[in-house]
């Protein structure tokens, strides 16, 4: 973990809206993507991009209940874009990943026309917690290992934990 991560994941948790169960929902996403994205060898930058959206890929959560009484994944794409860019405003890194970190919120519930390895692996480490979490998202295991999982570390991963 770097600074950039390091400050992102204290600003979240510092967030008077953030409860703990999203604070341990985003911390284990994180830590998915992270070993994944390692094990499939993504480069740094690439990594950093995914770190990063890891961490506030659910940041609209809390208002989408508050706003909407639930928090589902297309709420959550549209609300949380403006809030992911304001809460890396002041984090030190370039504007392009910023960017790439909001449209990566923006998709983070969209299993179509994934543009990149940052994607794939967020929306499989999602995944791997959402299915420990939901009973919803643990009855689409099958449909998720065959349609949106591709890595070779996110399927041994949901083979180890999920069968």
């Amino acid at each position: 973990m770097d600074t950039a991560q390091a400050q992102l994941m204290k600003k979240m948790m510092e967030d008077p809206q953030q409860n703990q169960q999203d604070i341990n929902h985003f911390m284990k996403v994180y830590t998915f993507a992270q070993m994944i994205g390692k094990l499939e060898g993504l480069d740094d930058r690439t990594l950093d991009t995914l770190e990063l959206a890891a961490i506030v890929h659910d940041i609209a959560c809390p208002l989408c209940r508050r706003k909407f009484g639930k928090s589902d994944g297309r709420d959550q794409e549209r609300e949380g874009m403006p809030l992911a860019r304001e809460i890396l405003e002041d984090i030190p890194v370039e504007d392009d990943i910023k960017e790439r970190v909001v449209y990566l919120v923006g998709h983070h519930h969209t299993y179509s026309n994934m543009d990149g390895m940052d994607y794939q692996i967020l929306l499989e480490a999602d995944f791997l917690v959402n299915a420990g979490e939901s009973e919803k998202y643990h009855r689409q295991l099958e449909a998720f290992r065959t349609n949106v999982f591709k890595t070779k570390t996110g399927l041994a991963l949901l083979q180890a934990i999920y069968g």
